[in-house]
């Protein structure tokens, strides 16, 4: 019997980080994600309250990041931020992993890191994410990484920023889900633009996928 094929809108997080973003785009990116039911919209902090209010009574989830897209401001920062966010309205973040620290071997920073956030984030019903950029990262790295996210009881492992050198990669998402637990989902993002690529993710594994070319895949 064929595999049925997933309903992509239900996965993707329709995507909108770019520098020179501006209002107008956002209520647009909103109004698309509406029209055609995707589960959410991800956007720059600063548009987290006006996107609040373009899917207040809507189904679509916003989601925003936080210490985007490098990940080395301190934990301080990052909190600051993630109280702030959650405050206008955000109901995910997408937070990026402190890679130099992680770099560097401090495993413990980055750990407490990771649940100063996630423990913010839970008292509000907010889910983490965490964002690991895997093009940085060697494999025994991202399963070290993996190991850490677990412990700090995140929600999701993120593949990229779309800010690297590299997105996701059905390789990655493949050694991701084989190195979490069932609990801890996957979201794939990073040049996502094709239909197969993307379908490629879920069957591997991937329970979200971050992308700027939702309608594209959809079609």
């Amino acid at each position: 019997m064929a595999k049925s094929q997933p309903d992509l809108r239900t996965y993707i997080e329709q995507t909108l980080l770019k520098l020179e973003v501006d209002s107008a785009q956002i209520k647009v990116l909103c109004e698309e994600a509406v029209q055609h039911e995707f589960f959410g919209v991800c956007v720059p902090p600063y548009f987290v309250g006006e996107a609040a209010r373009y899917l207040q009574n809507e189904s679509v989830k916003l989601v925003t990041v936080v210490g985007f897209p490098m990940g080395y401001q301190s934990s301080e920062n990052k909190l600051t931020e993630t109280i702030e966010v959650v405050r206008q309205g955000a109901d995910e973040v997408d937070m990026v992993l402190n890679i130099a620290a992680f770099k560097s071997g401090y495993a413990d920073y980055v750990l407490n890191d990771m649940k100063k956030i996630a423990l913010h984030c839970h008292r509000f019903d907010v889910l983490l994410k965490v964002i690991i950029e895997t093009a940085l990262m060697t494999d025994e790295e991202i399963i070290r990484i993996c190991a850490l996210a677990t412990e700090a009881k995140v929600d999701f492992v993120k593949t990229s920023t779309g800010f690297s050198k590299a997105g996701a990669t059905v390789h990655h998402i493949e050694l991701m889900r084989k190195h979490l637990p069932d609990h801890i989902r996957i979201k794939a993002s990073g040049g996502i633009k094709e239909k197969k690529f993307a379908l490629d993710l879920i069957y591997k594994g991937a329970n979200r996928l971050g992308t700027s070319a939702g309608l594209k895949l959809i079609m």
